[in-house]
């Protein structure tokens, strides 16, 4: 692949080609997505790659240098499943047009290095996740991970009645058998847990699933949520016998695993309800809560008296 240490500068990121991989270099601009800021950079072998194209670029004058992963050679693409925006890509580089020689014959050295198991799923992660500790908030509690085991505390102005009375959680790796990420860029926006055993035929909604966390406006952002969810993936991945595959998402029936701590007394406290209720409305007053999001909070309350 070229001379060690050949580089290909582009927008909001570097490629820098040694002979076993590539060392993506991502910019801090302003301009640059905060999920760059937090990635840093990231060492690609060609081994994790499947195939190499230059295409035209979104605007005018650019030209877009993109290598695709295999299935389940990075732990952040996988646990993405296909949801990350163009801009957001990590294995998309932009050029200006004038440098399109140049890129175009990246690629096909590129090409060239890719062996024959490029188009075969990668058997184990070829790309380091983000390192933890990490943790991040989300609208109905804090997510953290400190390399072995996932905690979720609640909030209480959030969380659902359901969670509040399971109590906050606890997950080691070595318990899960996959996650489950949507963006919180879209609808019904989450970050569920799948849990090796003990799962119940219907765990419901994530809001309601104590091996859930869900998001909202300014909660969960991608550049905290998914690295989170990656690291978490790559762990259990780690932890798994060989012959068990690890899901990264499931049907919305899962549910939390075996080791839910007991109820906190007193949740259905008529003047708890009333209180936590108030808060609710003062965080809708605030903005902070839509009307759907405020009734369907209410709702789960006024449901425990």
């Amino acid at each position: 692949m070229g001379r060690m240490g050949d580089v290909l500068a582009g927008i909001h990121s570097t490629w820098e080609f040694d002979s076993d991989s590539v060392l993506i270099r991502f910019e801090r601009g302003i301009r640059t997505p905060k999920l760059f800021h937090v990635l840093g950079e990231r060492r690609i072998p060609y081994e994790a790659l499947s195939h190499v194209e230059l295409t035209p670029g979104g605007k005018r004058g650019t030209v877009v240098l993109r290598a695709e992963p295999r299935e389940g050679a990075d732990p952040l693409l996988e646990a993405a499943a296909g949801q990350l925006k163009d801009g957001c890509d990590p294995y998309r580089l932009v050029l200006p047009a004038e440098r399109e020689t140049l890129a175009d014959y990246y690629a096909t050295e590129l090409r060239a290095v890719l062996n024959g198991d490029a188009g075969k799923p990668a058997e184990h992660h070829l790309v380091a996740a983000p390192m933890p500790p990490q943790s991040f908030k989300a609208f109905d509690g804090k997510a953290s991970f400190d390399g072995k085991t996932v905690f979720f505390r609640w909030f209480w102005t959030g969380a659902s009645s359901t969670k509040w009375k399971a109590g906050d959680q606890s997950f080691p790796v070595g318990d899960l058998e996959g996650v489950e990420w949507r963006s919180p860029e879209i609808a019904g926006g989450h970050l569920r847990l799948l849990p090796r055993e003990g799962r119940a035929p219907d765990a419901g909604e994530p809001d309601r699933d104590p091996a859930s966390v869900v998001f909202g406006i300014g909660y969960g952002l991608v550049h905290e949520s998914l690295p989170f969810a990656a690291s978490v993936l790559e762990a259990v991945r780690a932890a798994a016998p060989e012959s068990s595959p690890v899901p990264v998402s499931a049907p919305a029936s899962a549910a939390p695993g075996h080791n839910a701590r007991s109820a906190h007394p007193g949740r259905s406290d008529p003047a708890d309800i009333a209180e936590r209720i108030r808060h609710l409305g003062e965080l809708h007053e605030a903005g902070l809560l839509t009307d759907d999001e405020f009734s369907q909070k209410k709702a789960d309350l006024l449901a425990e008296l």
